[in-house]
């Protein structure tokens, strides 16, 4: 489907002011590569129904054209967030950090990096690196090819999109590949609590992307929970209910000191 057909605003950033007893917490909502924020659009909006402040970024490079995607270097995707959370601090006491897939790996690097601006994570299915020769291989196919076909929006509800790309980058990937080699190589350095939702028929990413995050992590508080009803794009799926509420289950049990 492509971005085609998108509502108005949906494949923009998102930010709503806290309000009420929650106003103080904030939470900063990243998407996947090649995606948009409609994919955890409606994860942002059950915070921000129950007075969160949230910002959901666009990241660069993403929701406009995929030729984009081959114009970025992966530093600018954290810096991204850095901004939001730098943004949300300004009048909240404690900031979360939520990821789906990419999004989580791009969580995870500025978890590394800016720990103690970070109250708890939150990720779904989040990727960390990408397994075989083919991305090997990534620079050297970036050389000779401008795209390759897109990882279709593995979502096991019937209609529903995502709203990313219909074309995979191929220099987009070379970045990707090099932010992802820096995320993993400083999981040791987070102590951040993190809650992991894990979908047991993702066909995009292999389970060891959550096996490595668990076992690597430097939290010493952290729960993996597995979904069995939905695919890659969780948060658009039968379980995303499921995850909203146990997300919103770890944010107060982490902010109930305020």
């Amino acid at each position: 489907m492509g971005l085609e057909g998108a509502p108005a605003g949906l494949l923009e950033d998102f930010a709503v002011r806290g309000s009420g007893v929650n106003a103080k917490v904030g939470i900063v909502v990243v998407h996947g590569f090649t995606g948009s924020p409609a994919a955890v659009r409606s994860w942002a909006e059950f915070f921000s129904a129950r007075g969160y402040a949230v910002r959901v970024p666009r990241l660069p490079g993403h929701g406009t054209r995929w030729e984009d995607l081959n114009q970025v270097e992966w530093q600018e995707w954290p810096a991204r967030v850095v901004e939001e959370l730098e943004e949300l601090h300004k009048t909240c006491e404690k900031v979360f950090i939520f990821g789906l897939s990419m999004g989580g790996g791009t969580c995870l690097y500025v978890a590394a990096h800016q720990g103690e601006k970070i109250a708890g994570i939150v990720l779904v299915n989040p990727m960390i690196h990408i397994p075989g020769l083919k991305v090997k291989f990534a620079p050297v196919i970036a050389r000779f090819r401008s795209h390759m076909p897109p990882v279709e929006g593995d979502i096991a509800r019937p209609g529903i999109s995502e709203f990313g790309y219909d074309a995979l980058p191929t220099k987009g990937v070379v970045q990707l590949t090099k932010l992802l080699k820096s995320a993993r190589s400083t999981l040791g350095l987070i102590k951040t609590p993190l809650l992991l939702f894990h979908s047991a028929q993702d066909h995009v990413l292999p389970v060891s992307n959550t096996e490595i995050v668990m076992a690597e992590i430097g939290s010493t508080q952290k729960q993996r929970i597995e979904l069995l009803n939905s695919y890659h794009v969780a948060t658009l799926d039968y379980d995303s209910d499921f995850i909203f509420e146990n997300s919103l289950l770890f944010v107060q049990e982490i902010s109930k000191t305020l």
